[in-house]
């Protein structure tokens, strides 16, 4: 008796789990034809879900699904057909109106009578146990329509009971969760899952990267162990990390009632699924069911030759600093990514010098093979007359947003051949370091090419004997950040003559935490502290900051701050102001800091009284609860008042996630001659050098130089003119994400958000010996562009989204020092400059035969310029403040 009665248990349980039925899937009667309506339709919008804000299309039908054979020997075998028919396509928002694309046009009209002909011919599905065996399908149909019926006919495919598993269906092989109540079904699509082959790439960066959701729930209504109503919904909606108004969202939806039954065809008697499919149609063949990729033919679209043409006025080199620039500069890579070799070094070879630079950027950009091939043939590395092309190749290969394998291997190759320029063979092989560590990141670092790039820089600097070699080799290592690169680090950090240990401190700066291990700071420490050989005031300084920053021990910081008021005068003032900006700016060093403040023989008024010009401070550029832009300004004098060093950092903060957005650092050493002024410690033997370093989004460029030598700087000031030197200048592609989706529905989309700049920084270093003053100016300016497009595309019919987001912005900081007396005069200010602020949108509804609906919008505003403070005396934030311009809305035919 209790056996029976769990027995009984146990059935319920199993009941109240699963549909009533008799099937593990849906199941179909003989003799019978149930005809249903189905519709599909796709909406895009900016996110806010507003329909009047939308622009999509619905594509409706009604549906005849008969049964054409029942296995004999198990019911879960069934072979049904499927028939659309009386199809019709229109506008989902009906506000349209008159504008709307489909009035007054048939379905034959809008689809073309290839393509309607086809989407009502009758499909073939094989079910065994609900799940899809084969789909049928005639040959050589259009690839759009047939992803139409498959959408259709992955709906017939589901079971009756609750659990998880793995199918495939429209979508790809992916893990679906049903969930079973009585009378309805839920299955939970995890379109992450799905394994689909599709194009596209993304910016690793999570700072520049796009976050993408998607979610797809279908819910179905059963009696009879047959459905009579299916609502599928699918979403993807994706967003730019650092630019929250930077969105969109894809909403894809099915529905499909049961309407009446009927009699229908006879079952057909047989033993296999493939005789009754002969019998029904010879001409029925099995494909798959998953989606597949198709392309809509572009009708007298303009050649990349035409395309050109109306770009490049744009890219005169008087015309980078304007939005439109940056804009026509994204607009061309697209193209460029569809051109041939041939065609991209036939718009090469015709191009005129002062358009080439730019026109380079765009090719190396475009990321394609065909590009490459084409930028590689037409550059000459074994001449020195294109330095400036070549340059402007490197570093567009050193900012791609996907670098791959056959890259690297096309840069190793140069390295090793004949290049005529040694500053381009340095360049060379700092871009290696870079694209090292981007194919690292993306799970990259065993390829064949990775791996002789990481030989190539770990024994050159191993086995460099000069100067120069050694420089170049430690500067590939500060981009590729190779881990078993740090003891070759730590050894020229520590015994290395000056700018080499500089060099070598400041790559290990460059490591995360887990890489400054305690035998890290052993070595950090001794260069500080000069345990073993006296070291320059900026090697010092920065082996201090890597302590500090990296989860320093009560001790070490103890020791830094015994340290205070034993030091050169302006190295003094410089590592106290380190410390009181680690505890203002709250740094995590700053709670082991305070603790060390406690005892009094570390925290008194002899140790922070120390007076000076040094200083250091760190602040906000613009801070949120999701994101944060902060700026930073270090800078070092040397006893005499003269530049030792100036450090200027921007990083842009997400969540966790950083980007090193840029570093201008300009050095002077050994000027102390000039004004008859003795050197500090350590520095006595220093020749005359005045040059600047900066890193651009996490890439370190190669270093330019003032000055070189007593001789050249006196040269150099008879005839100076006082103009800046541009350390990097060019059209950069910064943000880069790309991605073909295939909804449920059979429909294709895509998502485009790319981003570009014109970026131009440069530098000077003035040094008048009659007024004793020094003044060092850096100025960035930059203009940004940044895209979307999503579009949803059936082959006869379009919806597209585009939105752009563009601005022009202006960054400048002079320090200037008047030296005739001691303590010596300061005068630093960093100033943004006014920016306008500019948004556009665009939506469109488009035909195939080429009537269309637009929507356009445009907003400005002004972002006001502001003073950066640059001491702890003034730590006000700058604020920015928008001033709203008024909007403009359009819309009608085109």
């Amino acid at each position: 008796m209790i056996l029976l009665a769990v027995l009984f248990l146990c059935f319920i349980s199993s009941y109240s789990a699963s549909v009533k039925g008799h099937t593990t899937g849906l199941s179909l009667n003989n003799d019978r034809l149930y005809k249903l309506t189905y519709s599909t339709e796709v909406l895009l919008d900016r996110g806010k879900g507003k329909l009047q804000d939308s622009v999509g299309y619905r594509i409706s039908s009604n549906v005849d699904v008969a049964l054409l054979w029942r296995n004999p020997d198990g019911d879960d075998d069934q072979l049904i057909q499927i028939t659309m028919k009386d199809v019709n396509v229109e506008n989902v928002n009906q506000q349209r109106g008159e504008k709307s694309i489909f009035k007054g046009k048939s379905p034959l009209k809008i689809m073309g009578k290839e393509n309607l002909e086809a989407l009502q011919r009758p499909m073939l599905l094989h079910l065994i146990h609900g799940k899809v065996k084969e789909f049928y399908s005639y040959q050589n149909e259009p690839v759009a329509i047939e992803n139409i019926k498959r959408g259709l006919a992955s709906l017939f495919q589901t079971q009756l009971s609750s659990g998880t598993t793995n199918e495939v269906d429209i979508s790809g092989n992916c893990k679906v969760t049903y969930q079973a109540h009585q009378g309805k079904v839920i299955k939970i699509k995890a379109l992450d899952s799905c394994k689909i082959a599709r194009s596209g790439f993304t910016t690793p960066n999570q700072v520049l990267g796009v976050s993408s959701k998607a979610t797809s729930v279908t819910t179905y209504k059963i009696e009879d162990s047959f459905v009579i109503a299916v609502l599928a919904e699918e979403t993807h909606a994706f967003g730019l990390n650092f630019l929250q108004t930077i969105t969109g969202k894809i909403v894809s939806k099915q529905k499909l009632e049961l309407k009446t039954t009927e009699a229908g065809p006879r079952l057909m008697s047989g033993k296999q699924a493939a005789t009754i499919i002969k019998a029904v149609d010879s001409k029925y063949t099995a494909i798959p069911i998953v989606g597949q990729v198709f392309q809509s033919h572009c009708k007298g679209c303009p050649s990349i030759l035409e395309h050109w043409q109306s770009t490049r006025k744009y890219l005169q080199p008087d015309s980078l600093s304007k939005a439109e620039a940056v804009r026509n500069f994204l607009a061309f890579v697209q193209h460029l990514r569809t051109a041939k070799k041939e065609e991209i070094l036939q718009i090469l070879k015709m191009e005129s010098k002062e358009v080439l630079p730019q026109l380079v950027d765009a090719v190396t950009s475009a990321q394609t093979s065909d590009s490459l091939e084409a930028i590689l043939d037409f550059l000459d590395f074994k001449s020195d007359s294109s330095i400036i092309l070549q340059e402007r190749f490197l570093y567009a290969c050193g900012f791609a947003s996907h670098p791959d394998e056959e890259l690297l291997r096309a840069l190793i190759s140069k390295f090793k051949g004949s290049i005529g320029s040694s500053d381009i063979r340095e360049t060379v092989m700092i871009i290696i370091g870079t694209l090292v560590r981007k194919l690292c990141q993306n799970e990259g670092c065993k390829l064949k090419a990775v791996v002789e790039a990481k030989k190539l820089i770990l024994g050159g600097l191993e086995k460099a004997e000069k100067k120069e070699d050694t420089r170049m080799y430690l500067l590939a290592l500060k981009n590729a950040l190779l881990p078993e690169g740090i003891p070759s680090l730590l050894k020229y950090a520590e015994a290395g003559e000056g700018p080499i240990s500089h060099l070598a401190t400041t790559t290990l700066q460059r490591y995360d935490l887990p890489f400054i291990t305690d035998e890290v700071k052993k070595t950090l420490n001794r260069i500080y502290h000069q345990n073993r050989k006296v070291h320059e005031k900026t090697v010092r300084t920065t082996a201090a900051a890597i302590i500090l920053n990296n989860n320093p021990s009560y001790m070490e910081v103890k020791n830094i701050l015994l340290s205070i008021g034993e030091l050169p005068q302006e190295m003094n003032k410089y590592m106290l102001a380190i410390v009181q900006d680690i505890l203002r700016f709250e740094m995590p060093a700053s709670k082991i800091v305070r603790r060390v403040l406690k005892e009094m023989v570390a925290h008194n008024y002899d140790r922070f009284s120390r007076s000076g010009s040094s200083s250091a401070y760190t602040g906000y550029i613009e801070r949120s609860p999701h994101s944060a832009s902060t700026y930073s300004l270090d800078i070092l004098y040397s006893g005499s008042g003269i530049l030792r060093r100036s450090n200027l950092n921007i990083f842009q903060y997400i969540g966790k996630a950083g980007l090193h957005g840029s570093q201008v650092v300009i050095e002077a050493q050994g000027l102390e001659a000039l004004i008859a002024a003795t050197p500090d410690e350590g520095e006595e033997n220093l020749d005359s050098y005045a040059g600047m370093s900066a890193i651009l989004f996490d890439v370190q460029l190669r270093p330019v130089t003032f000055f070189n030598g007593y001789s050249d700087l006196m040269s150099k000031m008879l005839s100076a003119s006082g103009d800046p030197i541009s350390v990097v200048k060019g059209l950069i592609l910064l943000i880069d994400h790309s991605q073909e989706l295939q909804l449920q529905s059979g429909l294709k989309a895509n998502i485009e958000v790319q981003g570009g700049l014109a970026i131009d920084i440069s530098g000077a270093m003035e040094f008048s010996l009659w007024y004793r003053e020094s003044k060092t100016r850096v100025k960035n300016r930059v203009t940004v562009v940044i895209t979307t497009d999503i579009t949803v595309d059936s082959s006869f019919v379009k919806a597209g989204l585009e939105a752009s987001t563009e601005t022009e912005a202006g960054l400048e900081f002079i320090s200037t020092v008047q030296f005739s007396q001691y303590p010596f005069l300061v005068c630093m200010q960093m100033d943004k400059d006014e920016a306008p602020f500019r948004q556009f949108e665009k939506k469109y509804e488009r035909l195939s035969t080429g009537r269309g609906y637009v929507s356009q919008k445009r907003k400005e505003s002004v972002l006001a310029g502001c003073e950066f403070p640059l001491h702890q005396e003034n730590s006000e934030m700058c604020k920015v403040v928008f001033a709203p311009q008024p909007d403009s809305t359009s819309s009608g035919w085109f």
